[in-house]
């Protein structure tokens, strides 16, 4: 990638208003894309080393984060530091039955996992189902998620799909919640955007370049 580029990507996006939400999504996933398997590796190294220096993070004891798929910054590497740690990982996994819901399905070295309808690699279907595997969302510590786009503000734009915001509800009610942090590439930043009624908020967002808390 040419160095004006490079430049070009690590600028917040500019918005106009109204905005096209589907066309912008379409956008921040295609500047993901572009970035080069080492910028890959780099980003995730740069996040993971931020992400570990969250008080929140090192105290934790239950964490899910995500397996990456479509340019997705990779938050993976924290797993060996997190069992280290005997900090128990979780995944997000596509709730049967239950449109638009995820279940938190413990992950270990010899968990069976296969692809779901977006082809993202998941705990299989069996292995989910069994109670002793899962864990409510509001008992977990730490939850770290996905951004398509994200603001300095603390603003974010997600999936699309709905998928985190019906699972974490809950969290407008009083009572037990995860501290949740949303993770992304600083080339998925833009200027602004408007947070929309049903958006859920974060405590947190962190890039390869910063560290962003509402």
């Amino acid at each position: 990638m040419p160095p004006s580029a490079d430049i070009a990507l690590s600028t917040p996006l500019p918005i106009s208003s109204p905005i096209d939400k589907p066309s912008l999504r379409r956008e921040l996933r295609r500047r993901r894309r572009t970035l080069s398997r080492r910028q890959q590796r780099d980003a995730s190294r740069r996040l993971c080393q931020r992400l570990k220096k969250l008080p929140e993070v090192r105290r934790a004891r239950r964490i899910s984060l995500y397996l990456p798929v479509g340019g997705e910054i990779d938050p993976t590497p924290l797993i060996g530091w997190l069992r280290r740690r005997n900090v128990s990982v979780y995944l997000p996994v596509l709730r049967p039955f239950a449109d638009n819901h995820l279940w938190l399905v413990e992950y270990r070295p010899d968990t069976p996992m296969i692809k779901n309808r977006f082809g993202i690699l998941e705990p299989a279907p069996r292995y989910s189902a069994q109670r002793h595997n899962r864990l409510p969302a509001w008992g977990l510590d730490v939850m770290i998620v996905p951004l398509v786009g994200f603001d300095a503000q603390g603003n974010r734009m997600g999936m699309g799909g709905g998928f985190y915001d019906r699972t974490l509800a809950f969290t407008r009610r009083r009572g037990p919640r995860p501290w949740l942090v949303g993770v992304a590439h600083s080339c998925q930043e833009v200027t602004h955007l408007p947070p929309e009624p049903w958006d859920i908020s974060l405590q947190a967002i962190v890039s390869d370049r910063r560290i962003i808390r509402s």
